[in-house]
């Protein structure tokens, strides 16, 4: 990664967590995978958190964790990144080798992304891009991207798909909520037959510094972005606080219907169990979240049409097969599961880490 992120993660960074008294520690050694020499000044970090570390000359790391389950992501020049998920659970996390694999080079997909590479990509797809990946909310207004030359567009007109890549880490400050964000941006695809986009990464966050008055701004923020979010109402599963943190779930006929039931008990031994620590969600389908702790933003409603006097925050997953929460709020397997409504709407401008505690 960008020697940015090396030397502001030089050393272990140890942040007072969800549960600032349960903690627990792992320790690795990052290495080649078929020569087994050690790989120094390798960047290692639990994504979408405050803590990362970077491997000694001897290739050893270690961090300090609270409580929670995590993507640990291992990254090294020329080696393909590696993602393992990680929690307090987790056996043998003390002793972790983790062998990188070194990047393939496939000539035949150089050639045909080489083709497709959009000279002039930032004037004709730059302003859709930041709408669709940083957002379009107040917050997102006060987000910059500082290295926007590490971007790439691509247009495939036979799939008629946009394509965005990043060569190395995206920096974004984001100024309404005090960090800055160290994003390896895996994949970003917009369909334009479907008129869907997608995107996937590692977010690493960094505090900004600032005033007493900034700090206190930002804590506003912070919380103001937390309530009602995604990160919110899986902590609230996790507890049995839904009820009293403001959320009603619903079971839907089918993924977009209007019609629902509702879970009138969503902590039912039927579908909700407790395993070491894992609380395990066995609901297949679509559920419909309603948020009644603070209304819509004014520009979200604007922007789709909805009445401008709506109470509450609707939000809705599409689940192929049950999921599993960790007690940070970490959820897996989060690539299998569909984000619409209020929570598809709040992008990256909208994210707190899983280290952040509204206490």
């Amino acid at each position: 990664m960008k020697s940015t992120l090396v030397s502001a993660f030089a050393v272990l960074i140890s942040v007072a967590g969800f549960s600032q008294d349960k903690v627990f520690y792992i320790h690795g050694k990052v290495v080649d995978e078929k020569s087994g020499t050690a790989l120094g000044n390798a960047s290692v970090f639990c994504q979408n958190t405050t803590t990362g570390t970077i491997s000694n000359n001897e290739g050893v790391f270690a961090l300090r964790l609270s409580n929670g389950g995590y993507d640990l992501v291992i990254s090294y020049t020329g080696y393909e990144t590696q993602v393992l998920r990680v929690s307090n659970s987790t056996k043998d996390k003390d002793s972790l080798l983790i062998q990188m694999k070194a990047e393939s080079k496939n000539l035949g997909e150089v050639a045909i992304t080489g083709s497709a590479l959009v000279a002039d990509g930032w004037a004709k797809y730059g302003q859709f891009f930041l709408d669709n990946f940083i957002g379009t909310t107040a917050n997102a207004s006060e987000c910059t991207i500082e290295n926007k030359d590490v971007i790439s567009f691509y247009f495939y007109k036979k799939r008629n798909k946009l394509k965005v890549k990043a060569k190395e880490e995206i920096v974004i400050t984001n100024r309404a909520l005090g960090y800055k964000i160290h994003y390896q941006l895996d994949s970003f695809v917009n369909d334009y037959t479907t008129h869907i986009s997608s995107y996937t990464g590692y977010p690493l966050f960094e505090n900004l510094t600032g005033t007493a008055d900034q700090q206190q701004q930002w804590s506003a923020n912070r919380y103001k972005t937390y309530i009602g979010s995604r990160l919110h109402f899986m902590r609230s599963w996790y507890d049995s606080t839904l009820k009293d943190e403001g959320f009603q779930v619903e079971k839907l006929a089918a993924p977009g219907s209007a019609s629902g039931t509702v879970l009138e008990n969503p902590y039912d031994s039927g579908f909700y169990t407790v395993d070491s620590g894992t609380v395990d969600i066995n609901i297949n389908g679509s559920i419909r979240v309603t948020y009644s702790g603070h209304v819509p933003d004014a520009k979200y409603l604007v922007q789709n049409h909805f009445p401008p006097n709506a109470k509450v925050q609707i939000s809705a997953l599409d689940i192929p097969s049950g999921f599993s929460i960790e007690e940070n709020g970490y959820f897996f397997e989060q690539s299998e599961i569909t984000n619409m409504g209020y929570w598809a709407w709040k992008k990256i401008a909208e994210l707190v880490p899983y280290d952040y505690n509204p206490e």
